[in-house]
């Protein structure tokens, strides 16, 4: 293996210098695709031109080949900054590439929610409204906010728990029954609960959660259920879930 690499790719300068362009063009072409597939595999394409440029710049330098060893490190320098530019510049301002609400309808006969919105406070912290910081609950339920931008939210919950645990929001596309930033929603949407002493308690989230799927002005019905997981259990219990209309943040 590495006789391979010194002789395909470490003594042939130029190689690792396109596989690395070629892999930063085939990462920002698929940047904003929503196949998580074709992302991993970008990603990985990218990780590992990298980390071979860098070992082909490292072995020219130790080989006498200053010139040669610093132009291939100064390319990987200036490929890596300029994708995180990149990277940054389209996660904040990106064009609208997110099909997956393009041919939602909001399904027909069902209750369907909609998020109330928060006033701003200090680090874009979310006031909520007067109506709901006087409300008291004799039953479990939660109620979602829309965060000061589409696709951002958070929420209040008012629950009653004999045990100390966690609970999480596991939420779904209604009609086709997809579920929603399944790699991120659990530990973002995650709140402590400790023993109530048989009181319905309110517990809300100091920091917004994001659903990724979607765009802003593309709005579809998502089932949001409230999961509880008891502290030193590994059982999950479905506490209650709600209908809502939202949107997803636009990348």
């Amino acid at each position: 293996m590495i006789e391979f690499l010194k002789k395909y790719i470490l003594q042939k300068w130029w190689l690792p210098l396109i596989l690395f362009l070629l892999s930063a063009l085939t990462f920002r072409i698929f940047i904003s695709s929503t196949d998580k597939t074709l992302l991993n595999l970008s990603d990985s394409f990218l990780l590992f031109t990298i980390c071979l440029l860098l070992i082909a710049g490292i072995w020219q330098l130790i080989k006498g080949k200053v010139h040669l060893g610093l132009l291939q490190l100064a390319i990987l320098f200036i490929g890596v900054v300029g994708l995180i530019i990149v990277s940054t510049f389209m996660s904040m301002f990106g064009p609208d590439t997110d099909t997956f609400a393009d041919n939602l309808k909001l399904p027909e006969n069902i209750v369907l929610e909609k998020p109330l919105d928060t006033k701003m406070g200090e680090n874009f912290d979310g006031i909520r409204p007067d109506s709901i910081n006087q409300i008291i609950k004799t039953k479990i339920d939660f109620q979602l906010y829309n965060s000061f931008q589409p696709g951002l939210y958070e929420y209040d919950l008012w629950f009653n728990s004999k045990k100390n645990g966690t609970v999480f929001f596991k939420a779904f596309e209604i009609t086709q029954e997809i579920e929603l930033s399944a790699s991120r929603l659990r530990e973002s949407s995650s709140i402590r609960i400790n023993i109530t002493n048989d009181s319905i308690k309110r517990f809300r989230t100091h920091d917004d959660f994001t659903i990724y799927e979607g765009d802003w002005g593309k709005p579809y019905g998502a089932r949001f259920e409230i999961w509880f997981k008891p502290d030193n259990e590994e059982n999950e219990i479905k506490i209650l879930e709600k209908n809502y209309i939202i949107e997803g943040w636009m990348r």
